[in-house]
């Protein structure tokens, strides 16, 4: 198949959603796929502009199979975020992935399927457009519901503005040939919003249950973060943004700092880095460390260095956002405390693998008495790990997982003579 896909996070950002669709795409080029990219530029979780990357022209690179058109847009130069500049991101990266979608149809380039990766939502509307020009069928892959969390987290209100986003959303899932998102409980609210019950299937993000599996935690980071055979480290790993809330972790440190068990360490980027970094350093935090992000190939290390894996999000987030990081921490072998209401994708997740703890969101003494309990049972917290890789073992292997959406996206190419006559008659 040819396959254009549609994604403003990807490779070589290796946080959150450009993970996994640069996963993706590679995985479909390496099967033999003809993949092609209309990619934004490198800039996330830190928001600021890859060295190297277009300003004004679009730019073709390839990677490995994958060829990648780079298209320029607008990145903030502090690389502070706020909702207009991520707004002015979404789209300036709208018009210039649309002009290059006006080139291709211009010079005939013909795809079978087109995969728009959400968010940005904007990516649905080059998807349709595509359809519209050509007759290209395609998939809305949800990573995350935008609106909705721009909206729970209080960085957009439900003015003329969200009204509008949220009419083009239930547009957009009604005219894709195929709604897919990474829970039962985001499929159920795309339905919700308007996609067809028929069309909308999970497609889990995965674990590279290969490369990251259990290894000693004694290695070169634990020795960095200066932790001993008895310590407890508490690590955080991935972006820090404002749905995350990780002012928990402050506060549970602050309550721990006497007892010497517990070391925290935060390791990432993103918009809250540089104050949480400020905040632990003015109250005294001798508990916690903050580690940039690493290169992907030392995460398995990365992840082996912890007792318990952090995975915390705010209350608001519950069912729009399933954080990315858990799937490698499962495969990782260790246990985890995440912080979310019962009932959500993520409480689910980890109630039916075992593999740790659930508390509810932003409140610190749950998280302390969390972590003391894990301290206070090493062989309960040595199970919950064992638990947690034989569930990434089973259900999150790359590979079977990709070869499920291959198949849908085959069973839509080979329907897509039937969809243009529905739309273009």
């Amino acid at each position: 198949m040819k396959i254009l896909m549609l994604s403003l996070y990807f490779y070589p950002d290796q946080t959150g959603v450009p993970k996994y669709s640069g996963e993706m795409a590679k995985w479909l080029a390496d099967a033999g796929h003809d993949v092609t990219v209309i990619a934004g530029v490198p800039h996330y979780p830190d928001w600021k502009r890859a060295p190297g990357s277009p300003l004004l022209r679009p730019k073709t690179e390839h990677w490995g199979n994958v060829t990648i058109h780079r298209v320029p847009h607008y990145v903030p130069g502090d690389g502070k975020i706020s909702t207009i500049k991520r707004m002015l991101i979404d789209a300036s990266y709208l018009g210039a992935a649309g002009a290059k979608l006006v080139e291709s149809t211009l010079k005939r380039e013909k795809y079978d399927v087109a995969i728009a990766i959400c968010p940005p939502l904007f990516s649905g509307i080059l998807a349709l457009a595509k359809r519209l020009l050509d007759g290209v069928p395609w998939v809305f892959h949800i990573q995350d519901f935008q609106v909705d969390a721009a909206m729970r987290l209080n960085l957009l209100n439900i003015g003329p503005v969200g009204q509008i986003l949220y009419q083009m959303e239930g547009g957009l899932l009604k005219s894709a040939n195929r709604v897919t998102s990474i829970t039962d409980a985001m499929c159920r609210r795309a339905v919700a919003k308007g996609a067809t019950n028929q069309r909308v299937i999970v497609s889990p993000n995965w674990a590279d249950v290969k490369n990251i599996k259990p290894m000693p935690r004694d290695n070169e980071f634990r020795q960095a973060f200066g932790a001993g055979e008895d310590n407890i480290v508490a690590l955080y790993a991935g972006a820090m943004g404002a749905k995350q809330g990780l002012d928990l972790v402050l506060d549970a440190a602050e309550r721990l700092v006497a007892d010497t068990r517990f070391k925290f360490v935060m390791v990432g980027g993103g918009p809250e880095w540089r104050r949480l970094c400020t905040e632990s350093g003015e109250r005294g935090l001798s508990n916690i460390q903050f580690v940039p992000l690493q290169p992907i190939e030392k995460l398995p290390a990365l992840l082996a260095a912890a007792d318990v894996h952090l995975v915390v999000q705010k209350a608001e987030a519950a069912d729009i956002v399933m954080p990315s990081k858990l799937t490698n921490i499962l495969a990782s072998g260790r246990a985890t405390i995440a912080t979310a209401n019962q009932g959500t994708a993520l409480s689910d997740a980890i109630e039916q693998s075992g593999a740790g703890l659930v508390i509810p969101p932003e409140q610190p003494t749950e998280l302390v008495s969390a972590l003391q309990t894990l301290a206070d049972s090493p062989e309960s917290t040595k199970e919950m790990g064992i638990k947690a890789r034989a569930f990434a073992e089973a259900t999150l292997d790359r590979d079977v997982i990709m070869r499920a959406f291959e198949q849908e996206l085959n069973t839509i190419a080979e329907s897509a003579s039937e969809h243009r006559r529905w739309l273009l008659p």
